[in-house]
């Protein structure tokens, strides 16, 4: 297994207002070689008056447990 681009550890976090630059952010990490780790989870934030999104991915082949 090659490690992740730009030293980043095997598990990532992408989190960010729900639209289409978070969804450009997903595409483009499984573009590199990342893969989706789980569901995806929306929540609204009172504060910006916006929905917020997160999606875990992890690394190629990274042996993770759910």
């Amino acid at each position: 297994m090659s490690s992740p681009p730009d030293d980043r550890p095997v598990y990532r976090l992408l989190t960010g207002k729900d639209d289409r630059a978070f969804c450009d952010r997903v595409s483009e990490a499984l573009t590199q070689g990342w893969r989706l780790y789980g569901s995806p989870t929306i929540a609204y934030d009172p504060q910006l008056h916006c929905m917020k999104a997160a999606q875990a991915v992890v690394w190629g082949e990274a042996d993770v447990v759910k």
